[in-house]
């Protein structure tokens, strides 16, 4: 049967959920689809002429084309294994159909073809569907963008000929050509199918946009930050298809098997030929069931028992945002039976927000106009805590005044001069204050209070006197704690809280996600080695991080999973599958839709094995005629190959984020 389905030509579907488009495969675009179907032609257009007593030189070069039509394609493949010593079940398929030619039974070996390149051109769409799906997002990318000139004009370029460091210009309704930075304008862009966002983001300068998503009203001046084969869409189609190639343990056990199983099934094919012409039997009953035998005990169904499954799992699973790299990865994520989950990124977002704020008695501000002040000094910073502040100030929607004479100090904070006053911001421990002051005190006592709930206080001064303390803190994901019940429930066990950062903020993190197991403070390698320990102790861990200290744990677990939407380089390419969207939920959902996938391959096997010992027997024993033999041969491998493809369906991923699958 075909092993491969290489690119072909697709129709495009209108856009479904999410905004990606649907790619379906045609049928007649197959090679296997066109033959099978002039094969069908041909075989329909000889039976009646033969059944209805036609003169055989009308039917006969017809089912000579059929031969030809149907058999040709695996034929020459099978042939090509057999010149690197490889017994491909194809070729026995067509030996079998010439060999019921031999001895007379044109129309039951020409039936033989017909259902056989059927069987082949299913499987062949089969295997292309799986792949139309993450394929499809090629589509959102555009083809064209406009590219800003060094004299102030505009061309219209091929996204392919972008470059890092080019400026294009995104028009309203335009999908963005490239990934890249807005250096001017504001819009509102829909970044569902990247992000997984409900909502339309607001991007303004300084904001990173993806290839593919749609602009909204407003114009975007982008400065290009990766080419076009590095976005992130490109990477997830390029990882995908590099993912389809793979083989999982399963499936190279199998092929294994098949080459031994092939070649015995040849020496019982001369057997059952053989051993009854030794007791008189005719030459033509006896090749008859030596062909029926050969077409039953074929293993096809076996071979197709375990890639299609896998490959539509991993197809789904890039549907929702999880690439996972390979089919052995879609198979041992189902095996994992414990959990460690990175702190900071991966339970938490990843982004200080501030979280408190608080104005000191005698300071008559409000916590708006304090926050207004902080954020006016903090504006022309890009630290991290810095931004925090600014980013509240923006959410409430208040109104900074300009502020002069910046200066910052590393580790120390920053001072403007904003509506007069001289305002500093940062650390209450380092920040040059009147410490005497009765707002000291009562600032020292809310900056104990908040490092003491794992927060960081920053202390804002006006004219060298505490007015205000605000509490910044990496907020925890909101489904952190649904997805820890859930891994739970599916390892039997909770898990590991592994950070490298201080044992008061780690605890007290791990109680809201539910965690029982911390260990705080780890360098890269402490990491690496409380994986190792766990695995020497017969686990297998399944670890997501990331940043470049997950990197040593990520390789060192069963299966690293990253999330893709601020993970290092390093980590997105030392994990087994990345999170493209960056929802957390989706970990114990692709766990689950994995043991499914496990499951569905057992039920495949056993199908499989189930058919081809019924009608082995049924043809030893009795008398099994060959178009039945056939029927049921092909009929299995058919009924196998649509059963793994149940895993392409959105219901399979609800059950499996249900904790069902």
């Amino acid at each position: 049967m075909p092993a491969d389905v290489l690119p072909r030509p697709s129709h495009t579907a209108p856009a479904g959920a999410g905004g990606i488009p649907r790619r379906r495969t045609r049928v007649l675009a197959l090679t296997e689809a066109r033959w099978a179907g002039a094969a069908l032609v041909l075989f329909l257009l000889a039976l009646p002429l033969e059944l209805t007593g036609a003169p055989g030189w009308t039917w006969g070069p017809l089912y000579a084309l059929v031969y030809a039509a149907g058999g040709w394609e695996p034929a020459l493949s099978g042939l090509r294994e057999l010149r690197d010593k490889v017994l491909d079940v194809d070729l026995l398929m067509i030996v079998a159909a010439l060999g019921a030619a031999s001895i007379g039974q044109v129309m039951d070996g020409a039936l033989l073809i017909v259902i056989f390149a059927t069987s082949g051109a299913l499987e062949a769409l089969a295997t292309a569907r799986t792949q139309d799906a993450v394929r499809g997002l090629l589509d959102l990318a555009p083809t064209t963008a406009s590219r800003l000139t060094a004299d102030g004009g505009e061309e219209t370029v091929t996204t392919g000929d972008l470059v890092v460091g080019d400026v294009i210009r995104i028009r309203p309704g335009e999908r963005v050509g490239a990934d890249g930075r807005v250096l001017d304008g504001a819009s509102e862009v829909d970044q569902a199918t990247i992000t997984g966002e409900p909502l339309p983001m607001t991007k303004e300068p300084g904001d990173e946009v993806f290839a593919g998503t749609l602009n909204g009203t407003g114009t975007l001046k982008v400065a290009v930050e990766r080419d076009a084969s590095a976005s992130v869409i490109a990477r997830i189609v390029a990882m995908t298809e590099e993912a389809s190639r793979t083989k999982a343990p399963t499936q190279l056990f199998i092929e294994k098997v098949e080459q031994r199983y092939s070649l015995g099934m040849v020496v019982a094919t001369l057997a059952v030929f053989l051993v009854p012409l030794a007791f008189g039997e005719d030459v033509t009953g006896s090749l008859l069931r030596a062909m029926t035998f050969m077409i039953v005990a074929s293993p096809c169904a076996v071979v197709l028992a375990t890639m299609p499954p896998l490959l539509s799992a991993m197809a789904n699973a890039g549907r929702h945002g999880v690439l996972v790299k390979s089919a052995v990865v879609m198979e041992r994520l189902g095996r994992t039976d414990a959990v460690a989950l990175d702190k900071t990124g991966t339970l938490t977002e990843g982004t200080p927000r501030v979280t408190g704020i608080y104005p000191l008695p005698g300071s008559e501000l409000t916590e708006d106009t304090l926050l207004a002040l902080a954020a006016a000094a903090e504006h022309p910073s890009e630290h991290p805590l810095a931004r925090s502040v600014v980013n509240a100030a923006r959410e409430r929607g208040l109104v900074l005044s300009p502020a002069s004479e910046f200066t910052s100090a590393p580790g120390t904070g920053v001072t403007a001069l904003v509506d007069g006053h001289r305002i500093s911001a940062g650390s209450p421990a380092r920040l040059p204050h009147d410490t005497a002051s009765p707002a000291a005190a009562k600032a020292a006592s809310v900056s104990a209070e908040l490092e003491e709930t794992g927060r960081t206080a920053v202390l804002v001064l006006r004219d060298g006197q505490p007015v205000g303390v605000l509490g910044v803190a990496d907020r925890i994901r909101r489904d952190a704690a649904a997805t820890v019940a859930s891994l739970t429930r599916l390892t039997g066990g909770s898990p590991m809280l592994l950070t490298g950062d201080n044992p008061r903020a780690a605890a007290l993190l791990a109680t809201e996600a539910g965690i029982t197991d911390v260990r705080a403070g780890l360098l890269p390698q402490d990491k690496a080695a409380a994986v190792r320990e766990q695995e020497r102790a017969g686990r297998k861990v399944l670890v997501v991080g990331d940043g470049v200290n997950d990197a040593p744990a990520l390789a060192a677990a069963h299966v690293g999973i990253a999330m893709g939407r601020a993970g290092s380089d390093l980590a997105l390419e030392t994990a087994d599958a990345v999170i493209i969207r960056d929802e957390l939920a989706t970990v114990p959902a692709v766990v689950a839709l994995s043991r499914a996938t496990r499951r569905l391959v057992v039920q495949n096997l056993t199908i499989a094995g189930v058919f081809i010992s019924a009608l082995v027997i049924w043809d030893l024993v009795g008398h099994l005629p060959l178009p039945l033999g056939v029927l049921g041969h092909e009929g299995s491998t058919v009924i196998v190959g649509l059963n793994g493809l149940r895993l392409l369906r959105e219901s399979a991923w609800r059950r499996a984020s249900a904790g069902i699958g």
